[in-house]
């Protein structure tokens, strides 16, 4: 990805969350792919899929059962 989508990108998820936490960083230099981060923390893999003349990016977020609030919290229900 060139910096003007990555400038584009950034926007758009800060606007459309309406924060100016998220963050892009590079990734893996053969897939094009880039970081997602918020305030600071990984969060996921930006995808460029270019196909038939069509731009879209997918974004790849993997969560951690480690990470979730335990079954029993009461304050999930």
């Amino acid at each position: 990805m060139n910096r003007t989508e990555i400038m584009r990108l950034r926007k758009y998820l800060n606007d459309k969350f309406d924060t100016d936490k998220f963050e892009l960083a590079a990734g893996n230099q053969k897939d094009g792919s880039m970081e997602l981060h918020f305030a600071g923390e990984f969060l996921g893999v930006i995808y460029r899929d270019e196909d038939e003349g069509e731009l879209s990016y997918a974004l790849n977020i993997a969560i951690l059962e480690e990470d979730l609030p335990v079954a029993s919290d009461t304050s999930l229900i």
